[in-house]
Order: structure tokens, then C-alpha cells, then sequence
């Protein structure tokens, strides 16, 4: 039920590469970040503070390079997703929002390092934090990195905005009967083998309690419905 005041003091918000590009042809559909920054700044307004981890699906993914070493792969994925956060930084400065970059690998020449303390620092005082090049390490995705960095800067919840509206019991485009779930724990998650994030996410997130609201990006709109308690898409959480 929607509160007309936000739900969460510090979220971290996890895009996919395909959120941003919104579904269409090209890297990023850069009208649609502008609307995704406009809502957040909405957000910020109301008190909230930010931390954002961007997906590199639009550009590549590790597994995409099929007969690469996976770990040369993986380190393809990281920079596409420093290449996602920069163009983030830009609409959001666009939009008066100060904003940092700071990445898990070091490239001083475009982004901060990533430091907790800092970070925190950052959040505190008003400022956009997005996170690049996941945790600097292979075979790790950016889901995890999300529920990794929202332990680290003390998020209330993981918000994790896709392009489908919420966790079905199956792949709901690709079966018919497949039905939406409005609330999950992470052991039925893993126990199930639902495709919801991955199994390493889940699992990290179910031993640190972090609660984590899946939900659609098909309007940009819901993240402000999300955090002011709007029931949508899937909440997942402890016993």
C-alpha cells in the first residue's frame, strides 16, 4: 500500500543493460535513461538516497564469448558496464544531480575507486553513487555485485528493476501457464530453480537477510511506486 512517503532511506537499485537500452536496437536508448533519472530525481527529493548497479546485457555479456577464456570474457563484461554507468553519470549530472562513478577496477582517468567508506560518505551527502565493473572479479554477475554492494553501504533493499514485471513460476514467455508470484523466500528460490537472479545473488542475499524487490521497468514511474509501497512485482525475503 502506498505510503505518500518513501518506504526506504538508502536503496540500491540494480539496471540491466537492457533496462536502459529499453528493448530496442542500438546500445542505449538515452530519451528513456532521461526518464529513469527524471523519477529517481523525484526519489532523491523525498529523502532517498541512492547507490545503482548497472547490468552490460545491451553490450556484452561474459558468457556471450562462447570460445573466449571465460575470465578475458568476464573482463570484457566489466568494462561494458563502466561504459553504462558513465553514460548513467552523464544524464543524471544533465539532470543537476551530482553523481560519482566509482568502479571495482581501477581507471582513474574516467571514475573513482570503489572505497566503502567513501561511498557511505558520497550517500550521505546527497550524491548519486553508481558502481562499475561489478566486483572486479570473473564469474561473478551483477546481481550478485547489487546484493554484495547494498551489504557493504547498508541498504534498507535491493531493487531490481527488469524487463519483466516480477518472478513467474516459469519463464512466462515461453510458457502460457506460468503465474506470477507476489512474495518468495530466497530458499524457495534456489530450492525451485527459479531463474529470478542468479543462484550465487540469492544465496548471499539469503545469508546476509537483504530483502530484495523485483519489479518491472517498463515504466520508469515504478521505482518511485516501489519505494513510496507500492505492491507490484516480488518481494523476496527471509522466512
Amino acid at each position: 500500500m502506498e505510503t505518500g512517503k518513501p518506504i526506504y532511506k538508502r536503496v540500491l537499485l540494480k539496471l540491466s543493460g537492457e533496462a536502459i537500452s529499453a528493448g530496442q536496437d542500438g546500445i542505449l536508448k538515452f530519451e528513456y535513461i532521461e526518464q529513469i533519472v527524471n523519477v529517481i530525481k523525484k526519489c532523491i527529493s523525498s529523502g532517498v538516497e541512492f547507490g545503482i548497479i548497472v547490468g552490460a546485457g545491451n553490450i556484452w555479456r561474459g558468457r556471450s564469448g562462447e570460445n573466449m577464456d571465460r575470465v578475458k570474457a568476464d573482463h570484457m563484461g566489466m568494462i561494458a558496464t563502466c561504459i553504462n554507468a558513465i553514460a548513467l553519470q552523464e544524464a543524471f549530472i544533465r539532470c543537476g544531480i551530482d553523481t560519482v562513478v566509482m568502479t571495482a577496477v581501477e581507471m582513474k582517468a574516467f571514475a573513482r575507486p570503489f572505497v566503502r567508506d567513501e561511498a557511505i560518505d558520497l550517500l550521505k551527502s546527497g550524491k548519486v553513487v553508481i558502481f562499475g565493473a561489478g566486483l572486479g572479479i570473473p564469474f561473478v554477475s551483477t546481481d550478485t555485485a547489487a546484493v554484495v554492494r547494498a551489504a557493504e553501504i547498508g541498504a534498507d533493499i535491493v531493487l531490481m528493476a527488469k524487463n519483466i514485471d516480477a518472478i513467474y513460476t516459469a519463464d512466462p514467455r515461453k510458457d502460457k501457464t506460468a503465474t506470477k508470484i507476489s512474495c518468495i523466500t530466497y530458499k524457495e528460490i534456489l530450492a525451485r530453480g527459479l531463474a529470478a537472479m542468479d543462484s550465487t545473488a540469492t544465496s548471499f542475499a539469503m545469508d546476509n537477510n537483504i530483502p530484495i524487490h523485483v519489479f518491472g521497468l517498463d515504466k520508469c514511474e515504478n521505482i518511485y511506486n516501489v519505494i513510496m509501497g507500492a505492491e507490484m512485482g516480488t518481494i523476496v525475503k527471509g522466512e
